[in-house]
């Protein structure tokens, strides 16, 4: 009798042992977003120190852990905070949506943008902002909570009807796609609708959340959305278990034990929930969700995107390009840089994948 021996891990992966215990991990994914995270704080630290009134990154830092005089902690927790604060939340929401709708739609163009999510939520926003008027007409914590409630309901409502229409026996990743991009387009006029019977004031004042911007964002915008993700981003990492599963088909997927159609259903809509919940924040910002998820991808050399080291270069990417905007053109919204880098990306993916459809 010939004894089994034990081949090793996998390619790529190493081994952890604690005693009996032995566990296997691929050293790139564990990099990925301790590599990012550590970039993420030195551009938020500068970030922050960025001003009429300029503090050094390390005093920034210092200040944020409990020291610093009351001018700076004035400065930074008042003032400056917020914004960059909810570039890393919504950034990190938009990167871990985006690697769900890939991984399920097994295509990279698959994202909140492309899918229609964004203006879904952009719709139930700039309704209650033009239409509904409620800045005007309600006060308090009703108005605090208004525009971010009827973005994400308008973000579930795209979602529900992008798995209603894109399932025939299960997904496909080109029809979505293709669905997604009629509902953008249905969503995009809508928008463009409501602006155009409201009143000037909250048009002009929704046209600029259109574009996707952090200048405006203060505290009262970044604890729900800060909330809205303490709840959401756990649920969704415990749901996501079953996307490695997901990867490999609906009949492979039902052999290893997966309800194939209950579990792509609640990830898309989580995935849809943490999209529409960043784009009440700082509006639809545009790209993040669409690249991150691919840049993770190939830094980490996995089969499908990595949701920690998506959420984490979102977070870099948006505070970024907020950085960057703010050094450059201060006057423009972040999601202009953003639509920018988009675009040719955007076309570069569509080429791709035509590529690959005829092949």
């Amino acid at each position: 009798m010939s004894a089994v021996r034990d081949s090793g891990p996998a390619p790529g992966r190493k081994v952890l042992r604690a005693g009996p215990a032995a566990w296997t991990f691929r050293p790139r994914v564990v990099a990925v977003p301790l590599v990012g995270a550590a970039l993420l704080v030195v551009v938020a630290a500068v970030n922050i120190g960025k001003g009429s009134s300029y503090i050094e990154p390390l005093d920034v830092l210092r200040t944020l852990l409990g020291g610093g005089d009351r001018r700076e902690t004035g400065i930074i927790f008042d003032l400056r905070l917020p914004r960059t604060l909810a570039g890393v939340l919504v950034g990190a929401a938009f990167g871990l949506a985006g690697a769900i709708f890939q991984t399920i739609a097994r295509n990279p163009l698959a994202s909140p943008d492309i899918l229609g999510i964004t203006w879904g939520a952009g719709v139930g926003a700039v309704g209650v902002i033009v239409v509904g008027g409620y800045r005007g007409q309600v006060s308090g914590a009703a108005a605090e909570l208004g525009v971010p409630l009827a973005a994400l309901v308008g973000g579930l409502v795209a979602g529900l009807l992008l798995y209603a229409l894109s399932w025939r026996r299960g997904i496909d990743g080109y029809r979505m796609v293709l669905v997604g991009i009629g509902l953008s387009a249905i969503g995009y006029n809508i928008v463009y609708w409501l602006l155009t019977v409201g009143d000037v004031d909250d048009a002009a004042r929704a046209t600029t959340w259109i574009v996707g911007n952090l200048a405006d964002v203060g505290w009262e915008a970044v604890g729900p959305v800060a909330l809205a993700l303490a709840v959401l981003v756990p649920v969704t990492l415990v749901g996501a278990h079953t996307l490695g599963g997901l990867q490999f088909g609906d009949d492979t997927a039902r052999g290893l034990g997966i309800r194939v159609d209950a579990a792509r259903g609640g990830l898309l809509l989580l995935a849809a929930a943490l999209a529409a919940v960043a784009t009440a924040a700082a509006g639809p910002i545009t790209f993040v969700a669409l690249a991150t998820p691919q840049i993770a991808l190939r830094l980490a050399r996995t089969a499908q995107p990595p949701l920690a080291g998506s959420m984490v270069l979102g977070a870099l990417l948006t505070v970024g390009a907020d950085l960057t905007l703010r050094l450059t053109a201060p006057a423009l919204p972040v999601g202009v840089l953003t639509a920018i880098l988009g675009a040719p990306y955007l076309i570069y993916l569509f080429v791709r994948s035509r590529r690959e459809v005829r092949a």
